[in-house]
């Protein structure tokens, strides 16, 4: 119960600061612009196949007529792509990882991880701002006993809190959205929130824009993690969270 009270303590009447406000406002200002941008400059056609991709099916039939455009509209194509992956990181709409496996089967594995990485970081930021404004009710009535556990371990690992957020990225410990709406909730520092999320998205984004170029081979998402995945993930992830661990928590 102490735990529950704490997260409900009291809280300042605006809660980001300039930067955080900065941050923000780019964000949304650019997927704005950007989806506008997008709008004026694509030539006139049929675009009735752009949907947000429920299937592997879906991806198929949307990669399938982008690939059409990415060629001659590349900068349009791109623009789209992290507009559209920052808006579904940012609310927490499922189905992010469609769009990972599109960014490897319509940019390859460098420019598609890079790509997955950014875009990620960046809408994660974002619904870490939108949270620290308004999500504190929704995450403590949705996930309680989560966020208790959460905050309990921030307190604990402090000092080495850019260690044990980068296992909780690499590992499915807690869920990403948890995460993303969570962490400022719980005091986790916006700096340490960005280098966990940038660096520890890095070897699931490999794994799933890798697979995304072999596209017509997957018959299922389960396939993207198969035991060696999982088991190499949770390795790097104990070998991250290790200082952590190694340390006693103060008395």
């Amino acid at each position: 119960m102490e735990g529950r009270e704490e997260i409900k303590g009291s809280k300042p009447s605006f809660p980001l600061n300039f930067w955080e406000v900065t941050m923000a406002f780019t964000v949304v200002m650019g997927f704005v612009l950007g989806l506008g941008g997008v709008y004026l400059t694509m030539p006139a056609s049929d675009y009735s196949f752009l949907k947000l991709p429920r299937s592997l099916e879906d991806l198929h039939i949307l990669r399938d007529h982008l690939e059409i455009y990415t060629s001659d509209y590349t900068l349009q194509v791109l623009v789209g792509y992290c507009a559209v992956y920052i808006f579904m990181q940012t609310f927490m709409i499922p189905g992010t990882v469609f769009m990972s496996l599109l960014a490897g089967a319509l940019f390859g594995v460098l420019k598609g991880v890079a790509l997955v990485v950014i875009t990620a970081t960046a809408g994660a930021s974002s619904c870490y701002f939108l949270s620290k404004l308004v999500g504190r009710p929704l995450v403590i009535s949705l996930w309680p006993d989560k966020l208790s556990f959460f905050q309990a371990q921030v307190a604990q690992r402090r000092e080495s809190l850019l260690n044990y957020m980068l296992f909780l990225r690499l590992t499915p410990t807690l869920p990403n959205t948890f995460i993303n709406v969570a962490s400022p909730i719980v005091d986790v520092p916006y700096h340490i929130f960005f280098m966990a999320t940038f660096i520890g998205l890095i070897p699931a984004a490999f794994l799933t824009v890798r697979a995304g170029i072999a596209l017509g081979e997957l018959q299922s998402v389960g396939d993207l993690y198969n035991f060696n995945s999982i088991a190499t993930l949770f390795l790097i992830g104990v070998v991250s969270v290790t200082p952590t661990l190694m340390s006693k928590p103060k008395l």
